[in-house]
């Protein structure tokens, strides 16, 4: 009887030390988030506003889980809240149909003040860079501007948001190479149409020239950032004027958008 007592009791201890770290654990995890994630949502994220509330409480969800896995770092810019939130709003959009996702290869981004150059650097007059994602020293380290990370959800316009060009960049960058290929989340049946749709398009592009940023037409891979801002940003737009890629990229993200 004794020896029965006190196995309860330390399987009760044991039950109890667990609890204890769960908690822990989950007021850190709480801590990222600001208090008024909620309303920035609300305010700034038009693929947020969208949703229903099951789908409004799962992406808040997953902009929890990425703050708390990734690190935002201020390089000569103050991180706001309102910062952190449009990051991983970026984040999730174009994985938000896709479960358990999990951006394995980035573990911090830095937030420069305005433009930068190919050394990462923030003076001279060679600077025209936005946004990048890392390689070399610094692999699994994304860089971009607050400028234009927030222009890309005040601005309504158009169909440019960096946020989420940069994170397809890491989407694509899953199945080890950046080729505009996500294999990784694609179907291998489909893979061959988006690659010939991909290059019918660039030429297209070069040729005749194309409402879709003409920055798609460096490469597939750039192309494949760029179609997805007009996916994302422009949805409508996108299916009346581009209604094959407009079906591919439904196809790749594995979402509902509709025109």
């Amino acid at each position: 009887m004794v020896v029965v007592f006190q196995i309860i009791t330390v399987l009760l201890l044991i039950v109890l030390i667990i609890l204890i770290a769960l908690r822990i654990r989950r007021t850190k995890f709480h801590s990222q988030l600001p208090d008024n994630y909620k309303e920035l949502l609300a305010d700034y994220v038009k693929f947020y506003q969208h949703l229903n509330e099951e789908g409004k409480v799962a992406f808040e969800k997953r902009v929890e889980q990425f703050l708390a896995a990734v690190k935002i770092t201020g390089v000569n810019a103050e991180v706001e809240d309102l910062d952190k939130i449009l990051i991983a709003a970026g984040a999730i959009i174009p994985v938000f149909s896709i479960h358990d996702w999990q951006y394995i290869n980035l573990h911090e981004v830095l937030l420069y003040p305005g433009a930068f150059n190919n050394d990462f650097d923030q003076h001279g007059d060679d600077r025209n860079i936005a946004g990048m994602v890392g390689t070399g020293a610094l692999q699994n380290v994304m860089v971009i501007t607050k400028w234009q990370l927030r222009q890309g959800f005040i601005n309504h316009n158009d169909a440019r948001n960096t946020a989420i060009h940069e994170f397809v960049h890491l989407v694509d960058k899953m199945d080890g190479t950046v080729d505009g290929v996500p294999e990784i989340i694609l179907e291998r049946k489909y893979t061959g149409q988006w690659k010939s749709l991909m290059e019918t398009t660039i030429h297209q592009m070069k040729t005749y020239g194309s409402d879709i940023d003409m920055y798609g037409a460096t490469n597939t891979a750039e192309f494949f950032a760029v179609i997805s801002e007009y996916f994302f940003e422009q949805p409508e737009l996108l299916q009346a004027n581009h209604p094959e890629h407009f079906k591919m990229l439904k196809q790749i993200y594995r979402t509902e958008l509709h025109g």
